[in-house]
């Protein structure tokens, strides 16, 4: 990133852990990929459960090989060889985690996280389940308002598709087909609000960088 479009970055993740803390929220400032790892693992206790969604961004953070690890009771979704039918018990395993740790496909300048799955179980953990989740995302999944965040889930379906190996028509042609097929990546979409509803459950924290999808 250069130093125009880090600046860029910086103001606006600034700018979002204010508006987010207004919205119910605890916020984080990170610098870089760095700082939010380090906070991440500051954040989630010794021995604390831990379920993850599917992140480019927790990728880029190294976080799956750090819970693996580590001295957490980790649900590893990644394991090599698993049939799906082991990794959905492990989605329903995570949903009561003690920790969710994830990242969201669009966050509004309203204070709404916006995500769209093709299971279900990062939108069903991100909205109930684990008593805690942390939600950390780049600049550049900012938004103005929800129907920015709507068109922006249809401008990444095709990365999600091809990042999960679906045989969605998107795959192929670029961009959302509104496809009706089981290989889709956007049957459920989820939307939350606000923080308030059970104070510290959710924290953000803010990357001034752009960092994954």
């Amino acid at each position: 990133m250069d130093k125009y479009r880090k600046r860029r970055a910086v103001a606006v993740a600034h700018e979002m852990v204010d508006l987010l803390a207004e919205k119910g929220y605890i916020t984080y400032y990170a610098e870089n990929v760095e700082e939010a790892r380090d906070k991440v693992l500051e954040l989630i206790p010794k021995g604390a459960s831990v379920g993850v969604g599917g992140s480019e961004t927790l990728k880029a953070m190294d976080m799956i090989n750090i819970l693996r690890n580590g001295d957490y009771h980790f649900f590893d979704r990644y394991q090599e060889g698993l049939p799906f039918s082991e990794v959905e018990e492990i989605y329903r395993q995570a949903l009561l985690a003690d920790v969710f740790l994830t990242s969201s496909n669009a966050i509004t300048r309203q204070g709404q996280l916006v995500n769209i799955d093709s299971s279900g179980n990062r939108v069903a953990a991100i909205s109930y389940g684990p008593r805690k989740v942390i939600v950390v995302a780049g600049v550049n999944k900012v938004v103005d308002t929800l129907d920015d965040a709507m068109k922006r889930l249809r401008q990444i379906a095709p990365l999600n598709a091809m990042r999960v190996h679906h045989k969605a028509p998107c795959v192929e042609t670029g961009k959302c087909m509104d496809c009706q097929i089981q290989q889709s990546v956007c049957n459920s979409v989820g939307i939350i609000n606000h923080g308030r509803k059970t104070p510290g459950r959710f924290t953000i924290i803010m990357i001034a960088d752009e960092i994954g999808f």
